[in-house]
């Protein structure tokens, strides 16, 4: 089965941010303030009937460790189907991210993630910022970035 990575509005993130990432949460309230800023980018991953089997979204922000980083973008909803993972289908969907951060002038990325994901984000180029702390109700997190270049010529 063919899976493509697409932009896409930041509803069709939802369900799987929510399976994956939220389920503490009611499905309603997923809704992330980026969810309306139109230099947001939402990207799924799809297989060929359209079932997102992976999902991220990307805006500028600074962060907290460097409030002045004004040309910062985060990455938040990093999400993966269980069954799907370990096939770079994950890479795919930040490589998209990069490209679209990058095109908004973004030269940082960063994120909160998860320490089970931290060896994927290693393998993509993110190194630890700061100490481990404790997410209520998710888990054990540590603040992560990576450097960007300017865009491709």
């Amino acid at each position: 089965m063919t899976v493509t990575v697409r932009r896409v509005a930041p509803e069709a993130t939802f369900a799987l941010r929510h399976r994956i990432l939220r389920l503490h949460e009611a499905p309603e309230d997923i809704h992330l303030p980026a969810d309306d800023d139109p230099r947001s980018g939402f990207f799924a991953a799809e297989t060929d009937d359209g079932h997102v089997v992976a999902t991220a979204v990307v805006f500028p922000e600074a962060p907290p460790w460097d409030p002045s980083a004004l040309d910062a973008w985060r990455l938040r909803g990093m999400a993966t189907e269980e069954g799907w993972r370990s096939q770079g289908i994950g890479a795919a969907v930040l490589d998209a991210v990069v490209r679209h951060a990058v095109a908004g002038g973004g030269r940082l990325l960063w994120c909160n993630a998860r320490l089970p994901a931290v060896p994927f984000y290693e393998r993509a180029g993110f190194v630890r910022v700061g100490e481990e702390w404790d997410e209520p109700h998710i888990g054990p997190h540590v603040a992560m970035q990576r450097a960007l270049g300017p865009p491709d010529d």
